[in-house]
C-alpha cells in the first residue's frame, strides 16, 4: 500500500465491534487519572488561542474551509487563527458540529482548507504535494480516531507495524512489540481486533500512532466508545505519553474533566474560535 493511502484506508476500515467492555486498570507507574480530576490537582485550563513565544508546533492563519457544493457547501472553518506551543497539551471543546473535529484534521494535514495558512513543527503543510504530506504526517504526526480504525485482518502487532513499514523502518515489527508492551498489551501482540475489548483496541490505537515517535499527538474523542471507566485508563495513557516524551497533544472532547486536564482549552463555535469564555 502507498503510504499517501494509509490515512485514508486507515479511515475506510469500518470499526471492528468490541466485546462487552471489561475495568482495565492503568499501570500502577502512571498517575490515576480520578485523582487528576479533583478541581485542587491542577491549574483550570487557560482558555483561547494563546500566541506562544518562539516556533510554535502548530501554526494556523486565517484558515477558511468549506465543503460540498452549490446550495449544499457549508462554511466550516471561519478565519481560524491559532498557535500551540511544542509540548502543550490543548483541548478543543464546544458544540456538535461546531468544526472542532474538523479543525483537528487540518492540523493533522488530513484536510486541506480552502485558503490560509498552516505550519507544523515549521513546515508549509500547504506547499506538499500529496506525496510529501503523507510521509511528513507518517514521521511527524500521530493520529487517534475515536472509532479505532484498526485492520481487522491483522493482528496488534501487524496494525502498529503497519507505518512503520511503510516508512521503510527494518525494526518495525520490534518497535511494535515495544510500543505494545508501553501500553500495556504484551501479552496482546498476537490477538486480531475482534479478540480485544474496545480499550484495548484503542490502546493498540495509541501504540500505532505513537510507534513513528512524532512529535504531534492528535485524538478525536479518544474516549467517546468506552465506558467511564476504562475511558479513564486511556486519558491517563495519552496524557502519560505526551509527559513522557515530549510530545504536543491536541484533543478533541465533550468531556469537560477532560478538557480541565489540558494545559489550555479553546472553544469552537460556528467554525470560529471563541476566546475568554470558560470550558
Amino acid at each position: 500500500m502507498a503510504a499517501a493511502g494509509l490515512a485514508a484506508h486507515i479511515a475506510r476500515t469500518p470499526p471492528v465491534a468490541a466485546p462487552r467492555e471489561p475495568r482495565i486498570h492503568p499501570p500502577q507507574h502512571r498517575r490515576s487519572v480520578s485523582n487528576s480530576r479533583e478541581p485542587h490537582a491542577r491549574p483550570r485550563a487557560q482558555i483561547g488561542p494563546r500566541v506562544t513565544a518562539g516556533n510554535p508546533a502548530i501554526a494556523l492563519s486565517g484558515i477558511e474551509l468549506s465543503l460540498g457544493r452549490g446550495a449544499a457547501r457549508v462554511h466550516v472553518l471561519r478565519g481560524v487563527s491559532l498557535e500551540v506551543g511544542r509540548g502543550e497539551a490543548v483541548g478543543l471543546v464546544g458544540p456538535s458540529g461546531s468544526g472542532k473535529s474538523t479543525l483537528l484534521m487540518v492540523m493533522a494535514g488530513l484536510e486541506r482548507p480552502d485558503s490560509g495558512s498552516i505550519r507544523v513543527e515549521g513546515t508549509d503543510l500547504g506547499g506538499l504535494d500529496e506525496d510529501a504530506l503523507a510521509r511528513f504526517r507518517g514521521r511527524r504526526i500521530g493520529i487517534v480516531f475515536q472509532a479505532f480504525h484498526l485492520v481487522p485482518t491483522m493482528t496488534a502487532l501487524e496494525n502498529v507495524a503497519l507505518p512503520l513499514e511503510l516508512a521503510d523502518r527494518a525494526d518495525a515489527h520490534e518497535r511494535a512489540a515495544e510500543e505494545l508492551r508501553a501500553v500495556g498489551l504484551g501479552e496482546r501482540l498476537h490477538h486480531y481486533p475482534a479478540q480485544l475489548s474496545g480499550g484495548e483496541q484503542q490502546r493498540v490505537a495509541i501504540a500505532r500512532a505513537i510507534a513513528p515517535d512524532p512529535a504531534i499527538l492528535v485524538a478525536d474523542e479518544p474516549t467517546g466508545n468506552l465506558d467511564e471507566a476504562t475511558g479513564a485508563g486511556i486519558v491517563d495513557l495519552l496524557f502519560a505519553l505526551k509527559r513522557d516524551r515530549g510530545a504536543t497533544l491536541v484533543l478533541v472532547t465533550h468531556d469537560p474533566g477532560l478538557a480541565r486536564l489540558c494545559d489550555r482549552t479553546v472553544r469552537v463555535r460556528a467554525g470560529r474560535i471563541e476566546a475568554g469564555i470558560p470550558a
